[in-house]
Parts: C-alpha cells; sequence; structure tokens
C-alpha cells in the first residue's frame, strides 16, 4: 500500500461496489438510493465487487455488510435464460436480474431483489398474494366512499346538456326509487350506464348530483387508483366496493371515472393482471342478478373504442350516453349557473364570453369565473366585476392557447 496514502473521510456515503478496474484504480459503487459514486484510487488493494464501503469522491474504508440496507422489492420470476439472467415481472415491468447466489428458481417464483444484488432469495414457489406473507386484505372500500350529505349542489347547478340529464335522471331513478315496479313487471334493471366524452365536460360532477339526489351512496373509483402491484390485491378491491354497495339498503351507484384505465381491450399483448381485472369487473356486473341490491355502475371515458367489447356489450353497460364540447345554449347555461353560485355585478359579459368559447369544456368555462375571482380578491374587492369577469376570460384563453401550441410541438417532434 502507499506509505503516504492516510484515508480521511469527513463526509461520506454507503455504497456497494460493482465494478473495480484494477488497471486504473477505477471503483465505480451504488448507493442504495441508486446513485453512483465512482473513485479512482491508486493504492495496490483495491476493494472485491459486493463489497460495502464507506466512501466519498476520493476516498473509500471498508464497512460492515450490517451498514448495508437497501430497500428490496418482491417480482414473480417469468423465465430463466440460459446466461443465468433471470427475466421476473416487476409490478407489470419486465426486468432482468442476476441470480448471484445460485437459487432454485422456477417460473411462477415469488423472489426478493435489489438492482445490485439481484435475487436475494425465494418468498413463494407460487406468485404473491397478501395471506401469502399473512397480510390479510383490509376492507378499502370506505376509501371510494364519498360522503356528500353536507353538499349543496343540486341538478340546478349542472348547466347545459338538457336532454342528456333528464334521461340520466329518468334512467337512474327507475332503478333505484322506482325498483320495486320494475320487480314488478319483471323487468331486468339497467346495470350500467357508460359516459363517453372529452374531459371535463361535468360527467363526474353529474354522477354526484345524482347520487345526492336519490340518496344512494356513491362509490368515486378513479381508474388508475384501483390498479395495485400486489398480484390480487385490484381485484379484492373491487371485489370489497360491490360488496358494499350491495349492501346498502337505500341503494348505490358506483362512479369509475378512467374506466379505459382498468377496462381496456384483452389484445395478446394486454398484461395477464389487466386481463383478470377486467375479468373480475365484468363477473362483479354479471352477479346483479342475483343480489337484491338497488345499485347501478356508472363509468365515464374519453377513449370508448380502447373498451374491452364484453364491457359495452349489452347487460353490462345497457345505456351509452355521450358527452359533447357543449354548444352555444350549453355554454350560455353553464357560465350563467356558474357566476350565480358568487357574488358578481348585476350585469356580466356573459353572451360576448359565449360566442368566444366554441370548442371550450364545461371545466375550462367554469374557471373564468375563478380566474374573475382571483383578479377582484387582487383590488381587494369583495364582488365580481364584469370587467374581472373579462379578464378572467382573456387569462384562461392564453392559457389554452399556450397548451395547444405546446400539444402541437409535442406531435411535430413525435412525427420529426
Amino acid at each position: 500500500m502507499d506509505e503516504y496514502y492516510e484515508p480521511q473521510i469527513a463526509s461520506g456515503v454507503v455504497c456497494k461496489v460493482t465494478s473495480v478496474d484494477e488497471e486504473t484504480g477505477q471503483i465505480v459503487a451504488r448507493t442504495a438510493n441508486h446513485k453512483t459514486v465512482s473513485i479512482t484510487d491508486t493504492r495496490n488493494e483495491l476493494p472485491d465487487v459486493g463489497d460495502v464501503l464507506f466512501a466519498s469522491d476520493s476516498n473509500w474504508e471498508h464497512a460492515s455488510n450490517e451498514a448495508w440496507v437497501s430497500p428490496n422489492s418482491i417480482a414473480v420470476v417469468k423465465n430463466m435464460l440460459s446466461d443465468g439472467r433471470v427475466v421476473v415481472d416487476a409490478n407489470y415491468s419486465i426486468v432482468f436480474l442476476t441470480n448471484p447466489k445460485k437459487l432454485e428458481l422456477s417460473r411462477g417464483n415469488t423472489v426478493e431483489y435489489n438492482e445490485i444484488d439481484g435475487i436475494v432469495d425465494v418468498i413463494s414457489d407460487e406468485p404473491i398474494q397478501r395471506d401469502i406473507l399473512n397480510l390479510q386484505p383490509e376492507d378499502t372500500s370506505s376509501d371510494y366512499l364519498i360522503d356528500d350529505a353536507e353538499a349543496d349542489y343540486s341538478f340546478d347547478d349542472f348547466g347545459g346538456y338538457g336532454e342528456t340529464v333528464s334521461r340520466i335522471r329518468e334512467l337512474i331513478r327507475n332503478q333505484i326509487e322506482n325498483r320495486e315496479y320494475l320487480d314488478a313487471m319483471k323487468v331486468r334493471p339497467i346495470r350500467g350506464v357508460l359516459m363517453t366524452g372529452p374531459p371535463g365536460t361535468g360527467k363526474t360532477f353529474l354522477a354526484r348530483i345524482i347520487a345526492k339526489h336519490t340518496g344512494a351512496k356513491f362509490f368515486l373509483v378513479n381508474g388508475p387508483t384501483v390498479v395495485s402491484k400486489w398480484l390480487g390485491q385490484s381485484e379484492s378491491t373491487l371485489r370489497q366496493i360491490f360488496d358494499a354497495a350491495l349492501k346498502s339498503e337505500d341503494g348505490a351507484i358506483i362512479f369509475f371515472d378512467e374506466i379505459d384505465s382498468i377496462a381496456a381491450d384483452r389484445s395478446g399483448d394486454t398484461h395477464e393482471a389487466s386481463k383478470k381485472l377486467v375479468a373480475q369487473l365484468l363477473t362483479l356486473m354479471d352477479g346483479f342478478d342475483e343480489n337484491d341490491g338497488h345499485v347501478i355502475v356508472i363509468a365515464a371515458t374519453n377513449r370508448a373504442d380502447s373498451l374491452d367489447p364484453a364491457i359495452t356489450r349489452p347487460g353490462r353497460f345497457d345505456w351509452e350516453i355521450e358527452f359533447g364540447m357543449p354548444d352555444m345554449h350549453d355554454r350560455f347555461e353553464i357560465l350563467m349557473k356558474s357566476t350565480a353560485r358568487h357574488t358578481t355585478a348585476p350585469v356580466l359579459p356573459i353572451p360576448e364570453i359565449v360566442m368566444k368559447t366554441e370548442g371550450w369544456s364545461a371545466a375550462e368555462l367554469v374557471l373564468i369565473i375563478a380566474e374573475a375571482g382571483q383578479i377582484a380578491a387582487s383590488d381587494k374587492r369583495k364582488e365580481i366585476a364584469a370587467e374581472d369577469f373579462a379578464q378572467g376570460f382573456e387569462r384562461v384563453a392564453e392559457r389554452l392557447q399556450k397548451k395547444m401550441i405546446k400539444e402541437k410541438k409535442h406531435e411535430v417532434a413525435k412525427l420529426g
């Protein structure tokens, strides 16, 4: 060892060596949070790959193995390659891992791993389920139950889409309030309603108004939130939500927002876990006939063409109701009803704004009053003036213009 070398590490990190170049003295290591540490050492004695070090940018010292704490993950073995690598399914991602301990592995094994050490242990011979780790699935249905008892909105607050709202009100009223008459006539109730259309057209807001109006329990399921990395847990969550809804004496509405994220077309390339989740949803909807529950499923999507055909066939989502962009009459109603809930001047330039907002969604129209309120508050006023409303429109329009330009640039970049 170089007699002039004295390791002096005032501050450093615990890391594990991933490669050593004996000719150049270059040491590369990784920290537990996946940061890379590179050290050039001129000493004759270098660490081995896998050693735990306490290192700075220029110095290092050996550390005990107990100092290394790496956050491990769990995955399911899909295949073993001839070069010794193992292909695993890790939270819907395919990962290639090493097997330095030469563990005996089979397809379907659940393993514990980290990116530096590779596979460190076999947890189970089968794909992981929560009960394998003695973690019984908790009832999470209450996480999706929305309490709107204190909410002060009603159908009068929903602007535009008069015919669409009328059809939905009739449908929901018959399924929940007038269910006894359907039963007496032996008419099969509607299981589901699919709302299609661009984002921001008021689909979720209308569903919450319906639930409050009927007194039914309202379960709001945002598609991506129900997907779990634990195999089988997503299906369990769905079962819990449907069970809770069926037990409601006053009826229930289960609203799936972005249903395309959990019920996409089951093509050959679809992940197996996604196929199971779609199958579970179909089974639960088919089970309505066997239960005496006043439950209806409403789903919203802006990608109806991507849904699995089995979801949209009659008997599941029997009705499909389209929400297009609001027309002139709709825009006028939306602006009138949104401003009526606020303190404003007696006269606002609503007709003028209506003429300038073709192609705007309901959410974008409602944003005008929010911006107008910010302008009035900045001037320390307690009432929104006509000028505030006009400036609010200009702010939102400018924002939408920038968004459109950005999206076009992104499209051009993709094509190029």
